[in-house]
């Protein structure tokens, strides 16, 4: 048997039938030494799709298209394989790819399919007729059509099944209505939760809420008992034309049935809450979510940190975060942005560089508002070399900066002493047209009187009134600073007497006034000035202190000086 198996290996079976020819050539050959076969390894696997003849590691048969045909196992095997194929391919797609489902029919539901002549149609020829009816009369006006005229046709002829397909193909909230009210009437009908989860969907859809309540009672009243899906939809109704209050007392009672919502119906409620800054409420169906362990998703992380972050919620934010990225969701720039506002608020700097690595490590491109927050960062702790490292990496990856960015940056070249790089800086906004707040003006005209550049500083503040910008309280300080630089005793006077109406002088401002009276020599305006700080008990910080004192000591004040001395030793 052994010799007879290895014969049909080396010798296809194409001669013809036994005779006396092939007898004798079989004995020739027996008379010769058959040639020496060596066994052929290959690290080749066959492909998947092509059918096994035998072993795969034997020779393939001389004949390309052999005459055996593929069997009923190789058939199904093929379609497996293709089928495990295209469900890797979805993977590796993403969730919006889609494959075709494989359907396995019984002969009796084949004879259907014929009968419907479905062609590969989702629906049978009556279904769809039945829809497109259906659909028709969204052109009619309400009170002039009967739906059991319109559908005395198919009485019958419809299971319960595809009744609810035609149901949930309508997309008017009336033909919904009619046309479960036709249902109700048909011998097949049931009374189910998914037939009023489909109109209670509509309803939602089309926010006529008082219906769907109504709806709702009437599921109860026929001894149907909701679940998480028609509650749901109820819940995402509720939440779509923001009626919280409705919303939020509905989900007590769900609560209270023991009903556990999916993370959607939470995202959809979370989401409709944040809108509406109703941030407290977000944080309470957070909390309830994690009591009934429904497992969050990305967008559900996102959505909570916003509210915790607008709430105050410094360590519920961070925890909530770090919770994110061990469940292996990637944060998105925005999370990032808000959490790293919210460490620069609170003056922690570095938690906030440490975000920011974190995000660069993840390799998210920072937005234009993030790198605005980290250069006030830099700026406020004077971390210039980072600020300026920060702005060379905006340019190399494209980030357009703004306005904002761009006043920081030449606060930034002032502090430097780099006044070219400044000027350089507030021109190429000006050519992008960004010059739309006073404080980047501001900003260029501190910088040239820091310089001692009264002409620049002069042209910096004629161009912004020429824009009919408002005036704020730090504006009327800078102009305090160059009146007095020009010695411009009225004009001074008239900016002092602005800022005064914004709320009580800072130090600053009441020295620059202070040292205007003394250096044109007005002593009488200085000493009445000086009353005036100490009636309106402002606070007085170490360089006002010092420009009153020697001020009472040129004049010979020795009284008032030593007054000055005890209130300041008292104060502080």
């Amino acid at each position: 048997m052994e010799s007879l198996k290895s014969s049909f290996f080396f010798f296809p079976p194409l001669l013809p039938p036994y005779s006396e020819f092939n007898h004798s050539f079989l004995k020739k050959k027996k008379k010769n030494k058959p040639p020496k076969i060596l066994p052929v390894h290959s690290s080749v696997q066959p492909d998947p799709w092509s059918p096994k003849y035998g072993d795969p590691s034997s020779p393939k048969p001389r004949s390309r298209n052999p005459k055996k045909p593929l069997s009923d196992d190789n058939a199904r095997r093929i379609i497996k394989a293709k089928a495990q194929y295209l469900s890797v391919l979805r993977r590796n797609q993403g969730p919006q790819a889609q494959t075709p489902r494989w359907i396995k029919r019984t002969p009796e539901q084949m004879v259907q399919y014929l009968q419907d002549d479905r062609n590969g149609h989702l629906y049978g020829k009556h279904v769809v007729a039945a829809i497109k009816k259906v659909r028709a009369l969204s052109q009619t006006a309400e009170g002039q059509y009967d739906m059991r005229m319109v559908m005395g046709s198919f009485v019958g002829k419809l299971s319960f099944r595809e009744m609810c397909t035609v149901l949930k193909e309508q997309k008017g909230w009336r033909q919904v209505r009619d046309f479960f009210s036709w249902m109700k009437l048909q011998l097949c009908y049931r009374p189910s939760v998914i037939v009023y989860t489909l109109v209670l969907r509509a309803y939602g859809q089309a926010g006529k809420l008082k219906v769907a309540e109504e709806t709702f009672l009437e599921m109860l009243d026929a001894g149907c008992e909701p679940d998480e899906v028609a509650c749901g939809t109820m819940l995402c109704s509720y939440a779509r034309w923001g009626r919280h209050k409705a919303m939020l007392s509905f989900y007590s009672a769900v609560k209270e049935r023991g009903i556990v919502l999916p993370v959607t119906v939470f995202n959809f409620m979370l989401s409709s809450l944040q809108k509406k800054s109703l941030h407290r409420g977000v944080v309470e169906i957070w909390r309830d979510m994690r009591a009934k362990e429904v497992v969050p998703n990305k967008f559900t992380f996102t959505v909570v940190i916003i509210s915790f972050i607008k709430e105050g919620l410094h360590e519920d934010a961070f925890k909530t975060f770090k919770e994110m990225k061990e469940g292996g969701f990637v944060p998105e720039e925005e999370t990032y942005r808000l959490l790293i506002s919210f460490s620069v608020k609170n003056g922690n700097k570095d938690e906030a560089v440490r975000l920011y690595e974190d995000m660069r490590c993840r390799g998210i491109i920072p937005s234009n508002y993030t790198c605005a927050s980290l250069l006030s960062l830099y700026y406020k702790y004077e971390d210039y070399s980072r600020a300026l490292s920060l702005f060379s990496e905006m340019a190399s990856k494209k980030i357009p900066a703004d306005e904002v960015i761009y006043g920081l940056l030449i606060r930034i070249y002032g502090k430097l002493g780099l006044n070219e790089d400044a000027q350089r800086t507030f021109e190429e906004a000006k050519l992008l047209g960004l010059l739309t707040d006073e404080k980047t003006y501001l900003a260029m005209t501190q910088v040239h009187l820091t310089s001692g550049n009264v002409d620049k500083a002069s042209e910096t503040i004629e161009l912004m009134k020429s824009r009919n910008l408002g005036f704020s309280r730090f504006a009327y300080i800078v102009l305090l600073q160059y009146y007095v630089m020009k010695e411009d005793l009225i004009s001074a006077e008239g900016a002092f007497l602005s800022l005064k109406k914004t709320g009580p002088p800072d130090a600053g401002s009441c020295n620059d006034m202070l040292n205007l009276y003394v250096g044109l020599g007005l002593v009488d305006k200085a000493k009445d000035f000086i009353v005036q700080i100490r009636e309106n008990q402002l606070h007085l910080d170490e360089k006002l202190y010092r420009t009153v004192k020697r001020f009472y000591c040129k004049q010979g004040m020795v009284l008032e000086a030593e007054q000055l001395r005890k209130h300041m030793v008292e104060a502080y």
